[in-house]
């Protein structure tokens, strides 16, 4: 399964830059064969670095992922024709540089599924101060802000 679609580049691109970027035959629609190829290219360049701290192919798709297949699918359809903007650059050497830090352990993927988000929040009033509870355990009298 791919991490983005086509329908994901065009929500970022317009569709006369994408038939610009992908129809080589000057038939004036947009191809999909490149877009298919930038995404592919762009999964396993995620794939390379992600692979190294997690399962991949991944089977639900972080939206952080998906946003890093969109940009670098974009990036490399623009490098199909040598001249990339410099903001669809900048995008692509952010995007690596998350991967890389990823891979290294400097980042981290977001939990993908609800039963991994712990969105308890409790307020301790007992005490003057107002100290922020976070955890599912309800002994979190370690786990206070206060101890950040």
């Amino acid at each position: 399964m791919a991490y983005s679609v086509k329908a994901d580049i065009q929500k970022e691109i317009s569709d006369a830059e994408l038939i610009g970027l992908t129809d080589d035959a000057g038939t004036g629609a947009i191809v999909d064969a490149p877009i298919i190829a930038a995404i592919a290219r762009a999964d396993a360049l995620i794939d390379s670095y992600a692979g190294k701290v997690e399962t991949v192919p991944f089977t639900t798709v972080p939206d952080i992922i998906k946003q890093h297949s969109i940009t670098i699918a974009i990036y490399f359809l623009f490098a199909r024709r040598s001249v990339v903007p410099e903001n669809r650059a900048q995008n692509y050497k952010d995007a690596v540089a998350w991967l890389k830090d990823l891979a290294v352990g400097k980042a981290a993927l977001p939990p993908t599924t609800e039963a991994d988000y712990d969105d308890t929040v409790q307020v301790d009033r007992t005490q003057d101060d107002r100290k922020i509870r976070m955890g599912k355990d309800s002994d979190s009298s370690t786990r206070t802000l206060d101890n950040y």
